[in-house]
C-alpha cells in the first residue's frame, strides 16, 4: 500500500511538472531531468493557483490537481506563445482556410461549426471573415494528432484539446485541433463550436482570461450562453482592434 501511494504521488508530481512546463514556463534542469521540488516549482504552482483563483499555497492539493487534469487549450496562461500574444492583424478583413478535417463529423458540419465560431467574433467587433479555398490565408485550420510540425505536439485524448498562434507571419493565426479528441456538436465529447470560438480568439490576438465566465478562460466548458462571449471578451476584442475603425 505504501509503495502504491508513493507511485501515485510520483505520477501526480510528474503530471504537475509537465503541466507547469507547458503553461507556466517551469524550466527544466540543464540535465533535462524533471524537477519536482524547489523554489521554482513552488513558485510556478503558486502562479497557476493564483491564475485560477485557488488558494496560492504552492502545494499540490486536490483542487489544484483537479484543474491540472481538466481538458484545456494548449496556449500557455502567462507566457508568449511563439508569435507575440496581444498583437493583432493590421486589417479588419481576416481570411481563413480549412486544410485537414476531423474524422468525427461530416465536412459540411465542420464547415458550419467553424464558420459560426468566426461569426461569434464578427458580431462582437468590426471584423469580417472571408473563406479562402486556395493559397495561404491568415488563419489556416487543421485537425492533426501528436507531433504535427509546430513544436507543440498534442497529447492524445483529453488534456490539450487545441491551440492557436497569435497574429503574425508564418504560423501566425494558424489553429490546430487534436483529432485524437471526440469532436461533437453537443455536450458529449468536445463541442467543436465552443473550442473553435476560443481558439479563434487567440488567432485574433487575445490572451487567456482569469474570468471563468470568459470564453477565453483556459479550461473547457461545454455549457455556455448562446452568444458564448462574456462582456469582457467583447470589450477586449474591440479594444484590440479599435484603432482600425
Amino acid at each position: 500500500c505504501v509503495c502504491v501511494c508513493v507511485v501515485i504521488s510520483i505520477m501526480l508530481a510528474c503530471m504537475a511538472v509537465e503541466y507547469l512546463q507547458k503553461f507556466y514556463n517551469l524550466p527544466k534542469k540543464p540535465s533535462g531531468r524533471i524537477r519536482r521540488s524547489g523554489p521554482s516549482f513552488t513558485s510556478k504552482v503558486k502562479d497557476m493557483q493564483s491564475f485560477f483563483g485557488l488558494n496560492a499555497t504552492g502545494v499540490l492539493d486536490s483542487e489544484t490537481l483537479e484543474v491540472m487534469r481538466s481538458p484545456r487549450c494548449g496556449v500557455p496562461d502567462v507566457e508568449e506563445y511563439s508569435n507575440a500574444q496581444g498583437t493583432r492583424w493590421n486589417k479588419n478583413i481576416i481570411t481563413y482556410r480549412y486544410l485537414l478535417y476531423t474524422r468525427d463529423l461530416p465536412r459540411s458540419t465542420v464547415d458550419f461549426l467553424l464558420e459560426t465560431a468566426f461569426r461569434v467574433w464578427a458580431r462582437a467587433s468590426s471584423l469580417t471573415f472571408v473563406r479562402m479555398h486556395s493559397h495561404n490565408a491568415d488563419i489556416m485550420v487543421e485537425f492533426v494528432t501528436s507531433d504535427h510540425g509546430d513544436l507543440y505536439p498534442f497529447d492524445g485524448p483529453r488534456g490539450t484539446l487545441a491551440h492557436a498562434f497569435g497574429p503574425g507571419l508564418g504560423v501566425g493565426g494558424d489553429t490546430h485541433f487534436d483529432d485524437d479528441e471526440r469532436w461533437t456538436t453537443g455536450k458529449t465529447g468536445f463541442n467543436l463550436h465552443v473550442v473553435a470560438a476560443h481558439e479563434f480568439g487567440h488567432a485574433l490576438g487575445l490572451k487567456h482570461s482569469r474570468n471563468p465566465e470568459s470564453l477565453m478562460y483556459p479550461t473547457y466548458k461545454s455549457s455556455r450562453g448562446a452568444s458564448l462571449l462574456a462582456s469582457e471578451d467583447v470589450a477586449n476584442i474591440n479594444t484590440l482592434y479599435s484603432k482600425l475603425l
